[in-house]
């Protein structure tokens, strides 16, 4: 990695030397008046003129409108967010903030959409970073210039690309600061926006505005229903290029897994939708396994669950669990029978007017009759599912909403989530699962260790549901024939 301090800093102590702005490492570096004149001249005209819209900008400026109808006459504020440290000078990978992502197209750092009450509705501005100035010196010295990360869109290219005005992102705090009436903002993203607003706001206020536009996202159009099918045909890509490689995997680790599905994820999208669980062996039972630095041996099975998410930051969230040498034992398949039929069950619960609590308590309930069944908890039925006493192997809900989250639309109020009813449109995982963990002494020794999940991603239609994952081989039979025959 090049080093800014040496770039800028080359001869600071000599004379002639020009100051410049000091950088984030604290560096004020010096350069000659000749080189930095020479560092203004010679550069070509290089405003893009012949851009278009992006493909969202139609349902941004629909979802904006229906923001602006819900809070008329308050100023809206909603933030990207700002690059965050990873380690002394280097930062994360930057992730714009959902709200933003989803009512403008854009993904950049620092930017900022605010929502002017005007007349009729609001009036929409997106504030943005110019182009780096090639008179001042930044686009070349500064951590954050042209030549250091790459070039920036001009704000006649952004407002050509997001289809709204846009205007200098360096104006915002003063804006903000003498905002007068009603302000509301979207919180945890940017502290320098929350410290000008901060005696105009109240979080009562602010928590009413996450939440409806967390609740916007329940339903998604069109575009959405695109991009999450795209995630998840990545996805299904994704899983076979992990099967044609577990024989590598064994000779190494876990993380061979990781890599293969990650490569795939940065290849066909934006990045990986969340940390991917590849969970072999043992690790299977543990719900959220993202260390990934275990052994892969055959005769065990592994537990993959990952999505891909796309560019425009929909993410798919799937699981199979596979046996790493490609045929299951005869107890592995007696679990994972289990709950292909208990998510079997679920998907079919899955329907426009149903609760949204019935796909979970059908697949809880033949989880619960195989427990029963196999001598593991005592009966009957109806009395295991009272006192939820399944839930020692079941651990988890069935699943959840599926967006530009993983868990989507986790602010939405309880009546309109949980407590809810399925609508075309809203798309959630079934993910049921069983898990024996390896110091369970309840359950005989052979169970123990042996984790399986199965999950879907299903879309609710106007009759019914479609799993936009259906790709991916289910029952036990299919994922053997399936796994063979990526195998050679």
């Amino acid at each position: 990695m090049a080093d800014e301090q040496q770039a800028g800093q080359q001869q600071a102590d000599e004379p002639g030397r020009k100051p410049v702005k000091p950088r984030k490492n604290g560096v004020s570096p010096q350069v000659s008046d000749e080189l930095a004149e020479n560092m203004k001249r010679g550069w070509a005209d290089t405003e893009r003129r012949d851009l278009t819209p992006v493909p969202q900008a139609g349902h941004t400026a629909r979802r904006r409108a229906a923001l602006s109808a819900r809070f008329p006459g308050e100023r809206l504020v909603v933030p990207a967010g700002r690059l965050k440290t990873r380690s002394n000078d280097t930062e994360y990978p930057f992730r714009a903030g959902v709200e933003y992502a989803y009512l403008t197209g854009d993904q950049t750092e620092n930017g900022v959409l605010v929502l002017e009450p005007a007349a009729e509705g609001h009036d929409a501005t997106l504030y943005l970073l110019p182009r780096s100035d090639r008179e001042n010196g930044e686009f070349w010295l500064s951590s954050q210039g042209e030549l250091w990360v790459g070039r920036r869109n001009s704000l006649t290219e952004a407002a050509r690309l997001y289809g709204l005005p846009v205007a200098d992102i360096r104006t915002v705090p003063e804006l903000l600061r003498e905002a007068t009436g009603p302000v509301r903002v979207v919180r945890g993203h940017d502290a320098t926006v929350e410290e000008a607003l901060a005696d105009k706001v109240t979080a009562e206020r602010d928590e009413e505005f996450r939440v409806f536009l967390s609740e916007m996202r329940l339903i998604k159009d069109d575009f959405e229903i695109a991009e999450l099918t795209r995630a998840c045909d990545s996805t299904v890509r994704g899983f076979e290029d992990v099967v044609r490689v577990l024989d590598r995997a064994q000779a190494t680790s876990e993380r061979y897994i990781e890599g293969t599905f990650f490569l795939r994820a940065r290849v066909e999208g934006n990045d990986v939708g969340y940390g991917s669980i590849c969970a072999a062996g043992p690790h299977a039972t543990t719900l959220h396994w993202v260390r990934n630095d275990g052994q892969v041996r055959p005769g065990e099975l592994l537990l993959l669950d990952a999505g891909v998410e796309t560019t425009e930051l929909y993410t798919a969230d799937v699981t199979r669990t596979l046996p790493i040498n490609g045929r299951f034992t005869d107890l592995q398949r007696r679990v994972y029978d289990a709950v292909y039929q208990a998510q079997e069950a679920g998907i079919a619960a899955v329907r426009p007017g149903a609760k949204y609590r019935d796909f979970h308590e059908a697949a809880q309930r033949v989880l619960t009759e195989k427990l029963v069944e196999w001598g593991l908890v005592e009966g009957p039925v109806e009395r295991v599912l009272e006192l939820g006493l399944q839930r020692r192997w079941t651990l988890h809900g069935t699943g959840h909403m599926l967006g530009m989250d993983v868990h989507d639309c986790a602010a939405a109020r309880r009546e309109t989530y949980a407590d809810g009813t399925l609508e075309p449109g809203m798309c959630l995982t079934v993910e049921p699962g069983l898990y024996f963990q390896p110091d369970d002494l309840t359950v005989p020794e052979d169970y123990r260790g042996i984790g399986v999940r199965i999950e879907d991603d299903i879309l609710v239609t106007e009759d019914g549901n479609v799993n936009l994952s259906a790709a991916l081989p289910r029952s036990a039979d299919e994922v053997e024939l399936w796994m063979a025959k990526l195998r050679g």
